[in-house]
């Protein structure tokens, strides 16, 4: 049901190409580099996949969480900032969904290097779920997290997954994009 779930809305969602296309155009015209950015991400059996996202950086920003960076906002993109509170830069997300490497509800896949992160993912059984666009702990706090509570969240996901929990993660998602909440950079 999941996957038939994800399939149906990716399709009907990737039929904003046009809205796409806009994104990478202005991406292209405010910055130099390419319009997407491909990021190293952990996936369901701690498989690393390429996600991408739309580039809201510059091209020479350190590969680490953006929480990480001593000063996030010297590396945003002229359009950066404005892609991240919108969170238009996780559109191209549509795509890892439809190939099957993401889900639109389940826990944000790490980045390949956030090994405390993944350890502890792997040691509750977290790491055997589908990543996703967004997801419990995402509603929940988000980058304010620590890592454990995030994988806390990670694990009552795990436990209590079903159709209409999904459908209130996603329901919550927007309104908390509408209303900028949680997001910090």
């Amino acid at each position: 049901m999941k996957r038939v779930f994800d399939l149906f809305f990716g399709v009907i969602l990737l039929s904003l190409v046009i809205i796409l296309l806009f994104i990478a155009i202005v991406i292209r015209l405010t910055s130099k580099g390419p319009s997407l950015y491909w990021s190293d991400r952990v996936g369901k059996n701690n498989k690393i996949f390429k996600m991408p996202k739309f580039r809201s950086m510059l091209t020479d920003t350190p590969a680490v969480a953006t929480h990480l960076l001593d000063n996030p906002d010297v590396y945003l993109s002229p359009i950066g900032g404005f892609l991240r509170r919108s969170s238009l830069d996780e559109l191209p997300q549509l795509f890892s969904v439809l190939k099957g490497d993401m889900s639109f509800v389940g826990p944000r896949p790490a980045l390949y290097n956030q090994d405390d992160l993944i350890t502890l993912r792997t040691e509750k059984g977290v790491d055997k779920l589908l990543p996703g666009i967004t997801g419990w702990a995402q509603v929940n706090g988000r980058d304010e997290l620590s890592i454990p509570d995030k994988v806390a969240l990670d694990v009552e996901y795990l436990n209590r997954q079903s159709f209409w929990f999904d459908i209130k993660i996603l329901w919550m998602t927007f309104l908390k994009v509408v209303k900028r909440d949680g997001v910090s950079h």
